[in-house]
């Protein structure tokens, strides 16, 4: 179950009352709103608490005893208390958390049973976003540090440890976000100054994660300034999200400001924008428009290289995975910080010009928002779709729903927020009217998730201001569906409808939707259509949506007149305040439906209903014409037509059923003529189910006249047909049905139409009932005919035996007929109720309907069964009759009981066979269920009636088992199949049958969550419509009887049942097998140790001498994914099925091999290194005990049972030691099975898998096993060898951590000590740099410490850092512990067989079947070779050496490659050899260097060099001096003339650099200017060589280190750069090369040799440095160079001469705005451009930086200052002027995006400016010497105006109707004028399409012709 199904109250009514949240009151009286909705007495809280204490006693004695599987059972148990939705106390619920928390922390606990308690823990704590919080920080505290100590070992795994698919990292990670608000707010400062030392560029992506989900919400002023100075120094997607998403929910729990829950101290103060200050608030918005991820401008990929910078982080921070919502997080950020704080703008509504002081309704957020729809608006037309459509449309969506969050919690008695901080109807009024043209735009969009999420928008607009959007929806209505060639639109437009139904219908939202309703439904009605089914669907959507709020009744010819006093209460009136009303605000257009006054609307609502028997009609009528055109039924399931088909059907029937319910009497009784009519004249065999569907609508609403209509008339038709031998014709299994049988099908269909409600109509006609069943059972011979008869059994036990709720209208009954109710039908449309005010109507069975049960039970089923019991005498001689009984007489005897399954409550049961391991389980321990009242009928032993029913129930299963083993007996014919396959369905009924199967709870519950939450307009809302109640009640129904389904006991007759079902899934049939294989893995399910009963008998059908299909049968069975758990985690099946599965290898047949194949595959996944230690746990848990304490104070003294206790105790050891000696056994089995000389490969390899997976690190494998290990290293198959090389290397890994741990917790936490560990104090970082991290030493000064990682020191220093002391001459430093010494011994034996290294090369050396074109160096051989080396240390090394010596020089690159991976372990793996032996290693290799040097070739460059970074990385440079020493002496030349021998020396050069790191630093200085003096190399490569260098220096130098984490916290608080990115130390060097460019630029050849100009060698090392650099984690540090390039890289993009240059410097410019620049810089860079463009005298250069500049405008959009912008426009006025004509229409399109993202206020004013112009100007003749100019400022004044149209394309301002005059004026002129004006025109049509028939308003006739003048320019014949 999700974690949603165990959600405690968050249904509607759980939030009554204005008490303290969580007091017990409230649960109370939430609980009781469910309690009194139920027909029985439930349990009292004190009954359920005491429940509640015997599943916490067992929960305590399980953890006392450290039976952690037997405790997960146990956790069932609670989650199932849960589910009851009974109150728990705060104190119980706090100390539950905490003994979850602790055992989430216990070490070597296998990940899967981790994540069941981290899975309770966030159930408990209830964190989810929308519901009341059940924790208060006051009532939890947790302690942090004991997670982050269980979590390091997980964030930087030991590399030979480490298993890829494992994620307990996440785990870990979500245990600390769901408790992060517990973690005490004083231990801040600690945390950062623990976390803080830990981040360096390399764990940023780990440390960030950790940070976000470790730091408390309270006190963030502690953390914050940290965040956002981290956050601009990296650019990371990673990061964005989490900071985005912290961001977010700081702003949501910090909205009250000082008066939030966490007091004066705790909470964030108001800034300028809710919690941020104005720096905050821009870079926040900034990021906001990069994550909507449009496109911009030409280039159309991602808007960031953040998303590239990340995949270049190591593999180890990328598995860190959370799905973030970002537009979640960015929509709580803006709506959680709206609020009245600046002067409100004026809108320029009183004719004057809208002004550009102030803010939108006084609201700073709220303007930022306006800006920021503005400038993607036009992304979310359909024509604009999409990568980002989803994005942006999602975004809105989730604006919309925290808005209405806010705004509703806001009303609320308890909102802590202070009212001046509150929104304001007017921040209301204008959020609506900013996010409304975006959604109308999307909703006509082109997926269906983008519509989806606009329509969610639009339902939250419509709740909260209606006559804002209701009337712009009721347009589009009736233009959408009034057009019937768009099929698109029409369905988008009911969806949208449907969305809105509740607006519509009820008047206390929106007066004025109601008269709406009934023209709107009858536009639906062509809308059902078979020929599109998506159509009907939708159609059918809006039906149900509409008419589940209303009762359809003609109210028009009462013309009551409005009588006021009962019309409209007090409360009902809407809040329009009539002052408002008259003058709307310019550029709010009026909308285009009148305002009429209440009385007006009530009267039309009303007389609209005239129309509803006139549309009841004709929607019937239309489906029954669509009935008959149906396919025909047939095919496996006698559906009818596809699953589109079966979709509409089911959406027909959802939608007549909503239908019928709501009807008024005299417009049912209409209905039921109709259709009674159509009914008894036609018999359609393609709508036989379809019909009876429709009849079953019209008997859920009113039984009784349905029942009486039809039942006379359909048992005479029956009878008739049955007489003249309808059915008669002897089938048992699917078929097309015979015509002659349509009648008889058409009446059955009605018949079980006419049943499933309304129990008491039933006793009516039971005489006539009984005898019909009789008749039927004995006469329906065809499988068509009985299983319809067995279905209608079915039906109408369910009516008489079931309790289910009755009238689900959406009124209470008793108001559905007040005559006052239907006097104002229309205005108590849409009626809400709350939780208490619903009156839930249940059908309870009562005595005759038991008794008529029973009467079926004695005449229908006894006798059936009879007739099989006969049958079974004479198995062996049936004919096709008797099997045809058969099979029809077991079919009625199981359709009985289907239809009973909460007939009879099934006591305690007497078990056999408990399946019980006596030596090592306590019985008590079983999970019992939880057993609480339900709704069975029959409850008591001693009531006579139920042991009737009992007797009846027994006889049916004990018949089943006979005809079961009888016919597995009999030889099973093909013939007997569907005999055998009825057997197994009546197993099915037999034991699940009960109760409430999982399925049926979850889809109940899956049904009621969508009603409720397409009602709400927030989460927390408490009034919901009726029908949802009805649901709750069901489902909390449901629920108690799932109660009864779950943890069942067997009895004998059970387990015979079962035994028959293993043996049907034995069956060589394969139908028989599959049907039997699904109940019995689902009975597995449901009844307790059922699984531990079947495994015996797969594990027989395994063994040699069995039927090839009977293993098949048993391998299906293993492999299911709950059998296979629970066998592989059993203690005494573990092995027995890794054993069976090796032993199969007798069956030859590829189709079992196959399947062993993937079994074992599968159960690989099961195997991991904790399962055996969580089940033999002997380690102490002081952390659980602790919580186990505390949590017993809450409850009585006798809570824990002391005997169960102590024989829980008692039992644990010989747990233990069963565990231990068990796995041995299976370890040796497998072994043995293994090394056979006949073991095929195959067999070999499952084998050595799963030893690899069994491998332990708290005890030493056998010898032998070490040993198989090593000889399976050189086997020829490369999959084993594989699987054998890991192995080795983790016998090893260890060996070495067994001898290292002094404890348990050392080991399984990884905190082991290597004996040579030296933690090295470092008090002054500079003298620590000094002694550790130089490049070299002077031989003899090395000092006796290594450092090999420095993975500090980046913001602050640890306090030590982790050294080594270097081993000196002499024997080894280790001696590995005893345990393990004979192991060692095995390895070394087989080491020494003479050619152990010789053929491992030899294997190594093969060529690898995948094609690459170069090899690369496989870590898997290096770890394996490491492995050895560090193990057996020297004592091979001769015998490697001389191995590997030939290799280096052979020519076969792959052999060279087997023996650098051998020297690359073996160097590696040397670390601490004694000296003498690594001195030697070190110079045998030193002596080669120059030989591998020269043999590097292009295609074997790759491995050396990875040969290299393996030696150098993570290695303290005095272990590796020679090779260090070596290659800073490699010659790096950049002039020579082969490029590779130049490259090679730099990309190894390239390598020592990353290798070294920080150790680089004093060399850095002198390589840069090295790289920058040598900058004009004439080769591509050598430059990106040389630009790789020069970035990877930079990094490094990059570490803006603090003496403590105080410090940089307050730096980061006080000053404006504390992580230095605005510091670039070789500023002076490059602004030197940028002032010899000019003249370079002069001296550049001529074209051919043109890219051999210094100009152009240099430009592009540059350019190629910058794009590295951009593209990387570090891309902000690139700013300030930028600054200083950028009028030199401007002026490179025009060189067409040279298309390299060009094209790096374009793409390099755009880049520049897909990184966030730190605030300063976007001044001078925007400043950069304008200059470039004025000053330029080149057009290309204006025609190249006017793009750009308008991406670094988008990007930037926000952090703009006024005058920077106005600055751009002067500059783009004056482009309008350019001479060139690309120039100004360029400038063009530039300025209309300008204006229309910020720069409104300036149109007027243009406009004049243009239009003046024009006046002015006269085109002279042709020849005319002034012609040019006067055509050049006529087109720049035309092109000014159609920017200034283009600029608001989906709206018309009132300046624009008389500019069309202007234009057309101009529309014959000479090109390019009459193209610009014709291109406008058509744009202008195209944007304003959906909206025309409003928008034509604003013109008059003139202005109309003007346009089309405009767009066809003048008519010929004017």
């Amino acid at each position: 179950m999700e974690e949603d199904d165990v959600s405690v109250p968050d249904s509607p009514s759980s939030e009554s009352g204005t008490l303290s949240p969580g007091s017990l009151e409230k649960q109370r009286a939430a609980l009781q709103s469910y309690l009194n909705a139920l027909p029985y007495e439930c349990e009292s809280q004190e009954e359920m608490h005491a429940k509640l204490e015997y599943i916490v006693g067992r929960i305590c004695i399980c953890a006392e005893t450290r039976n952690w599987l037997v405790l997960t059972t146990w956790d069932g148990m609670l989650q199932c208390w849960l589910l009851m939705r009974y109150p728990m106390s705060k104190s119980i619920r706090a100390k539950l958390t905490r003994l979850y928390y602790e055992l989430c922390l216990v070490p070597g606990i296998e990940p899967r049973v981790m994540r069941s308690w981290a899975d309770m823990l966030s159930r408990l704590i209830c964190n989810k976003p929308d519901s009341r919080r059940k924790l208060d920080t006051t009532d939890l505290q947790l302690p942090w540090k004991p997670l982050w100590r269980v979590l390091q070992k997980e964030l930087w795994p030991k590399k030979r440890m480490h298993d890829s698919s494992r994620n307990v990292v996440n785990i870990l990670l979500f245990v600390a976000e769901q408790c992060r608000r517990y973690f005490p707010a004083s231990e801040i400062p600690e945390m950062l100054s623990i976390f803080l030392p830990k981040l360096t560029k390399d764990t940023v992506l780990t440390m960030v994660p950790v940070l976000t989900s470790f730091l408390p919400p309270s006190h963030s002023h502690l953390y914050m300034p940290v965040v956002f100075k981290l956050w601009e120094a990296f650019n990371s997607s990673v990061i964005d999200d989490r900071f985005i998403e912290l961001c977010g929910e700081l702003s949501e729990e910090h909205v009250a400001g000082q008066f939030s829950e966490y007091g004066p101290e705790g909470s964030a103060e108001w800034k300028t924008v809710g919690i941020w200050s104005e720096a905050e608030w821009t870079f926040l918005i900034g990021k906001t428009l990069g994550s909507m991820n449009v496109p911009v401008g030409a280039t159309r990929g991602a808007s960031t290289t953040a998303g590239h910078a990340d995949s270049m982080a190591d593999k180890q921070s990328l598995r860190i995975k959370k799905l973030i919502n970002r537009s979640s997080a960015l929509a709580k950020l803006i709506v959680y910080s709206l609020s009245l704080d600046g002067p409100v703008r004026d809108s320029g509504s009183n004719g004057s010009a809208p002004s550009s002081e102030g803010f939108v309704a006084g609201s700073r957020a709220l303007d930022s928002l306006d800006k920021l729809i503005t400038s993607v608006e036009s992304f979310f037309h359909p024509s604009n779709y999409g990568i980002w459509s989803l994005n942006l449309t999602h975004f809105v969506q989730r604006l919309m729903a925290e808005f209405s969050k806010r705004w509703k919690e806001e009303q609320q008695p308890y909102c802590k927020t202070p009212v001046t901080r509150r929104l304001t109807p007017e921040i209301r009024r204008n959020f609506i009217i900013i996010l409304r043209t975006p959604v109308l735009l999307s909703m006509f969009s082109k997926d269906p998730f983008t519509i989806s999420y606009s329509q969610a928008a639009i339902r939250s607009m419509a709740l909260l201001e209606p006559a804002l959007v209701m009337p712009e929806i009721l347009e589009r209505a009736y233009s959408g569906l009034e057009v019937v060639n768009e099929t698109h639109r029409t369905t988008s437009v009911m969806t949208m409808l449907s969305a809105v139904a509740l607006p519509l219908v009820r008047e206390k939202i929106y007066l004025g939707g109601q008269k709406h309703v009934i023209p709107l439904l009858e536009l639906c009605i062509p809308g059902i259509d078979l020929n599109d089914p998506v159509k009907t669907i939708c159609a059918t959507m809006f039906i149900s949506s509409v008419v589940q709020h209303m009762k359809i009744a003609d109210v028009s010819m009462h013309q009551v007149g409005v009588d006021l006093s009962s019309d409209a209460p007090a409360e009902e009136v809407m809040d329009v305040d009539p002052a408002n009303e008259q003058h709307l605000p310019s550029g709010v257009d009026e909308p285009g439906m009148p305002t009429l006054s209440r009385e007006e609307e009530r009267a039309l609502a009303r007389e609209s209903t005239a129309a509803w028997a006139d549309w009841v009609t004709s929607l019937f009528r239309r489906v029954l014409a669509l009935f008959e055109n149906l396919p025909e039924e047939g095919g496996k399931k006698g559906t009818t037509g596809g699953k589109m088909e079966e979709a509409v059907l089911k959406a027909i029937k959802g939608a007549l059923d909503t239908v019928c319910l709501h009807l008024s009497d005299s417009l049912f009784d209409l209905v039921l003529k109709l259709v009674f009519d159509y009914a008894s004249t036609n018999a359609k065999s393609n709508a036989v189910r379809a019909f009876g569907q429709l009849v079953s609508c019209l008997a859920r609403a009113r039984p009784e006249k349905t029942v009486d209509r039809f039942l006379p008339f359909c048992i005479a038709q029956i009878q008739e047909e049955l007489r003249h031998g309808a059915s008669s014709i002897r089938t048992t299994s699917t078929h097309e049905a015979v015509p002659s049988d349509t009648t008889l099908h058409w009446n059955m269909s009605i018949l079980r139409g006419c049943f499933g409600y309304g129990g008491a109509t039933i006793l009516k006609y039971k005489d006539q009932l009984l005898g019909l069943m009789a008749l039927l059972v004995e006469k329906t011979k065809s499988e068509r005919g009985y299983t319809g008869t067995g279905r209608l059994i079915n039906r109408v036990l369910h009516t008489a035996a079931t309790i289910y709720t009755l009238n689900s209208r959406y009124v209470n009954p008793d108001e559905w007929d007040s005559p006052e109710f239907n006097r104002n039908l229309t205005t108590q449309w849409g009626k809400m109720y709350e939780a208490d005010d619903v009156e839930v109507v249940w059908h309870v069975p009562n005595r005759e309907e038991i008794e008529f049960v029973l009467e079926i039970l004695d005449k229908i089923a006894a006798p059936a069964l009879d007739k099989v019991e006969a049958l079974l005498q004479t198995v062996g001689k049936w004919d096709s009759v008797a099997r045809n009984d058969f099979c029809r007489y077991l079919h009625a005897a199981r359709s009985v009981w289907g239809g009973l399954p909460t007939f009879l409550l099934q006591g305690a049961k007497e078990v056999v066979n408990p399946c019980f391991n006596e030596d090592v389980e306590v019985p008590e321990l079983l999970v019992t269920p939880l057993d609480v009242k339900a709704g069975f009928v029959l409850t008591d032993p001693d009531d006579p009636q139920y042991q009737r029913a009992m007797a009846h129930r027994t006889r049916f299963g004990q018949i089943v088992h006979r005809t079961a083993n009888v016919l597995r007996k009999e030889s099973e014919g093909e013939d007997h199949i569907d005999a055998v396959i009825g057997v197994s369905r009546a197993i099915d009924v037999y034991l699940l049958e009960y109760a409430i199967t999982r399925s049926n709870f979850e889809s109940l519950t899956k049904a009621y969550r969508q009603a409720r939450d397409s009602n709400r307009v927030w989460p927390k809302q408490k009034e919901n419509s009726r029908v949802v109640f009805l649901k709750r009640a069901q489902v909390y129904n449901a629920g108690r009887l799932y109660m009864h389904a779950l943890y069942r006991r067997r009895d004998a007759l059970d387990d015979q049942l079962l035994e028959d079902l293993i043996e049907m899934s034995l069956s060589p049939y394969t139908r028989v097998r599959r049907h039997a294989q699904a109940v019995l893995h689902n009975a597995c399910g449901y009844f307790v140790r059922s699984t531990r009963f079947t495994l015996p008998y797969l594990f027989r059908a395994l063994e040699k001498k069995n039927d090839p299909d009977r293993m098949k049968g048993a391998l299906y069975i293993l492999w299911n994914k709950g059998t296979a758990a629970y066998a592989l985690a059993d203690i005494n099946f573990h092995g027995q099925y890794l054993v069976s599965l090796l032993s199969c290898q007798h069956e030859e047949k590829p189709s079992v091999q196959k399947l062993i194949g993937n079994v074992a595959q599968d159960a690989l996944v099961y195997l991991n290194e904790e399962s055996c230690h969580t089940d033999a746990f002997t380690e102490e848990v002081p952390g659980v005990l602790h919580a186990l304490e505390g949590l017993k104070e809450e409850f009585s003294t006798s809570i824990v049972d002391r005997r169960i206790l102590q024989q829980a105790a008692a039992k644990s050891g010989a747990r233990v030691s069963l565990k231990n000696q068990r796995y041995t056994e299976t370890v040796n089995a497998i072994l043995e099975l293994a090394e056979r000389p006949a073991t095929h490969w195959r067999y070999v390899q499952f084998a050595i898998r799963f030893l690899y997976g069994l491998l332990r690190r708290d005890s030493a494998p056998p010898p032998a096993l070490a040993a198989f290990f090593l000889k399976q290293s050189i086997s020829p198959h490369t999959t084993i060898r594989v699987t054998a090389q890991k192995a080795v290397v983790k016998v090893c890994a260890h060996v070495k951590i067994r001898t290292f741990s002094k404890s348990s917790d050392q080991l399984w936490l990884d905190e082991w000590e290597n004996p040579l560990k030296v933690d090295i104090p470092v008090t002054d970082p500079a003298e620590f740099l000094r002694q550790h991290a130089q490049p070299g030493w002077p031989a003899g000064q090395e000092g006796n410490l290594r450092v090999d990682k420095v993975e500090t020191g980046f913001l602050v220093w640890t306090p030590t850092v982790k050294g080594y002391r270097a081993v000196p001459e002499g024997p080894s430093p280790f001696s590995w512990e005893e345990a393990s010494q004979p192991l060692l011994h095995a390895m070394s034996e087989v080491m020494n067989q003479d050619n152990f290294f010789t053929v491992l090369a030899l294997l190594w050396g093969q060529e690898s079947m995948k094609n690459s074109v170069t090899p690369e160096l496989r870590a898997e051989n290096v770890t394996f070779m490491k492995s050895i080396a560090k193990m057996f240390e020297h004592e091979k090394l001769q015998a490697i050496l001389d191995t590997i010596d030939p290799l280096l020089a052979d020519g076969d690159r792959y052999k060279q490659r087997s023996g650098a991976e051998l020297l690359a372990g073996l160097s590696r793996g040397s670390k601490h050899w004694p000296k003498q032996h690594a001195d030697y290693l070190w110079s045998w290799m030193a002596s080669r260097l120059d030989r591998i040097y020269a043999q590097m070739k292009p295609d074997t460059v790759s491995f050396w060099e990875n040969l290299l970074s393996e030696q150098l990385v993570d290695r303290d440079p005095r272990r590796t001096a020679p090779l260090v020493k070596w290659v800073l002496s490699l010659p790096l030349e950049f002039h020579g003339d082969s490029a590779f021998a130049m490259s090679k020396s730099l990309s190894i050069f390239n390598i020592l650099v990353d290798c070294l790191d920080l150790r680089f630093l004093p060399l850095a200085d002198q390589y840069i200017n090295l790289f920058l003096d040598n900058a004009n190399t004439g080769y591509a490569e050598i430059r990106s060589q040389i630009a790789q260098n020069i970035y990877a220096i930079i990094s490094i130098q990059w570490r803006p280190v603090y003496p403590t984490a105080q410090h940089f916290i307050s730096a980061c608080a006080a000053t404006p750069d504390p992580l230095r990115i605005r510091e670039a130390r070789y500023i002076g060097r490059l602004s030197q090369i940028v002032s010899q460019l000019p003249a370079w630029r002069e001296e550049r050849l001529p074209p051919p040799r043109v890219s051999q100009s210094q100009y152009d060698k240099v430009g592009l090392t540059i350019l190629q440095w910058v794009w590295d650099f951009a593209h990387g984690p570090q891309a902000p540090l690139i700013f300030p160079y930028i600054v200083v390039l950028l009028p030199e890289i401007i002026r490179m993009s025009e060189l067409n001469d040279s298309s390299e240059l060009q094209t790096y410097s374009s793409a390099v410019l755009y880049v520049l705005s897909a990184v966030t620049p730190p605030p300063e810089f976007i001044e001078v860079i925007a400043d950069n451009f304008i200059n470039a463009i004025k000053s330029s005298n080149s057009w290309r250069i204006r025609v190249n930086a006017l793009p750009t500049l308008i991406v670094f405008f988008y990007r930037n959009l926000l952090s703009m200052s006024s005058d920077l912008v106005s600055r751009l426009m002067n500059v783009l006025l004056e482009c309008l002027s350019d001479e060139n004509i690309e120039v100004r229409e360029m400038a063009s399109k530039m300025l209309s995006g300008v204006v229309r993202c910020s720069q409104r206020q300036s149109i007027v004013p243009l406009k004049d400016r243009f239009v003046d112009t024009l006046r002015r100007t006269r085109l002279p003749k042709r020849g005319d010497p002034s012609y040019q100019d006067s055509l050049r400022s006529l087109h720049s004044a035309i092109l000014g105006i159609c920017a200034l149209i283009e600029s608001f394309p989906y709206s018309v301002e009132p300046w624009m109707p008389p500019l069309t005059e202007v234009l057309a004026n101009h529309a014959t002129d000479p090109l390019p004028i009459s193209k610009t004006i014709r291109k406008c025109a058509s744009e202008f049509k195209k944007t304003h399409q959906d909206t025309w028939h409003k928008d034509q308003l604003a013109f008059n006739e003139d202005q109309l012709q003007s346009l089309s003048t405009m767009l066809v320019g003048t008519s010929y014949y004017a």
